[in-house]
């Protein structure tokens, strides 16, 4: 956040230079204050919102002229999905059988070749 130490000059909610005094508020001295936008003299941002500084500016520094824009990250290529679709083409009693058969088949392979790798050993 933005701070205006004590001897800063700032600007109002009238737009009139003021200066950053120590007082105590609260019964705890401050030794300054926190600014918005609007005492910067920045376009936007919430008029009573401490302004943010992005982590890239040192502590100490004079805040910018402009209020500083997040940089938006770039998107991450989004990985390929295969989308079924709503409305597939159901099989016929013909295709089913096919399948059916074809699945049998290759489970019998399967357990031949199982058997014969058995007896080798």
């Amino acid at each position: 956040v933005v701070v205006a130490l004590a001897g800063s000059n700032v600007l109002n909610e009238e737009g009139e230079e003021i200066k950053v005094t120590k007082m105590s508020v609260g019964g705890v001295m401050s030794e300054g204050m926190l600014c918005d936008s609007r005492m910067l003299l920045w376009s936007g941002g919430g008029h009573g919102v401490a302004a943010v500084m992005p982590d890239s500016f040192a502590i100490g520094s004079a805040p910018p002229e402009e209020k500083p824009r997040p940089k938006e990250p770039e998107p991450e290529p989004e990985p390929k999905v295969e989308v079924k679709g709503l409305f597939e083409k159901k099989l016929t009693k013909e295709e089913k059988k096919k399948l059916a058969e074809e699945r049998r088949a290759a489970r019998k392979a399967a357990k031949e070749a199982k058997k014969a790798a058995e007896a080798k050993q």
